[in-house]
């Protein structure tokens, strides 16, 4: 169980601006990801150290948007000022999961610029949409070498987490275990009026530290 990403939310119609804002401040290039056609949502990537990377993620006017859970949280952040969703853990067997929570996974795709299509299992997003400081768990299915954080170089690591949060429902979210949720980084818990993540500090290629919030 390890971090897979962080998913950062805004509006359609901020989408570009906010990857370009983003770059300039990280020192790196985000690649676009694609579409996810089940979810009414589209992306764009920046890898980071540690086999992870940042999402910054929109839904589309489309109808899924509505219907998908992660259409849903999506448009809900984007909708309350945008910012960070929050965060995904990868799992080896999503089956361990679906037997733990009683409920089975659901499929996700994504097609990139290039037609590749990204595959892969996740539950837990209707719980980040109840308690955003929970992360939802996924399971890769497609080939490894084609995972997002494999995009482009990287040029940034993340160093810190600022999470909010009841640490002992995220313990049990998590299957009893809590730790970093990006390798080499530290998590600050920070108190806020909602849960959630709240900021993510990066040290860009010049050693320089930013706050994203």
């Amino acid at each position: 169980m390890r971090l897979d990403h962080v998913s950062y939310a805004v509006s359609s119609s901020e989408l570009v601006d906010t990857v370009q804002r983003l770059g300039q401040q990280l020192g790196g290039s985000f690649v676009d990801g694609g579409r996810h056609p089940r979810f009414g949502t589209r992306n764009f990537v920046l890898p980071i150290d540690g086999g992870t990377y940042v999402e910054v993620v929109a839904a589309l006017d489309h109808p899924a948007s509505d219907k998908a859970p992660f259409g849903q949280a999506v448009k809900a952040r984007a909708a309350d000022g945008g910012g960070w969703l929050g965060w995904a853990v990868s799992v080896s067997d999503i089956a361990v999961l679906e037997d733990r929570l009683g409920r089975p996974s659901t499929d996700g795709h994504r097609v990139r610029p290039d037609g590749f299509d990204l595959t892969w299992k996740q539950i837990g997003v209707t719980d980040l949409i109840a308690d955003p400081s929970l992360p939802f768990f996924l399971q890769w299915t497609s080939d490894p070498s084609q995972h997002p954080s494999l995009a482009g170089p990287c040029h940034v690591s993340a160093v810190a987490c600022e999470l909010a949060g009841d640490k002992e429902h995220i313990k049990e979210w998590l299957g009893g275990e809590i730790a970093s949720p990006i390798d080499s980084t530290d998590i600050a818990w920070v108190d806020a009026e909602e849960p959630g993540l709240v900021a993510v500090h990066f040290r860009t290629v010049n050693g320089d530290i930013v706050r994203i919030d």
